[in-house]
């Protein structure tokens, strides 16, 4: 049985791409959010989906989002992506 302190401390390093493709997924959900609180609901008379429109907005607007952070988003997923890079940054063994 390996003892805790045979366990090295130290973290794997970040992979900058994951990192950044962790950050545009967070951005994304943040966006799904505000969209569905933006009164963007389901359109009434002849053009409403009904059930079915009620039942699948989320992936409607999940997807919106997703392409508006390949568009470029609001900025966000890129704050993300500088606090994870810097913090694990600051967790890194000095060499």
């Amino acid at each position: 049985m390996t003892s805790i302190a045979a366990i090295p401390a130290t973290a794997p390093p970040l992979r900058p791409d994951a990192v950044r493709a962790t950050a545009q997924e967070m951005e994304t959900a943040f966006l799904a959010e505000m969209l569905s609180h933006a009164g963007l609901g389901p359109q009434e008379g002849s053009f409403g989906g009904g059930q079915g429109e009620e039942q699948f907005a989320s992936f409607l607007r999940q997807e919106q989002a997703r392409l508006m952070v390949e568009a470029g988003g609001i900025g966000l997923s890129e704050a993300i992506f500088r606090a994870m890079t810097a913090q694990g940054d600051s967790h890194a063994p000095a060499t």
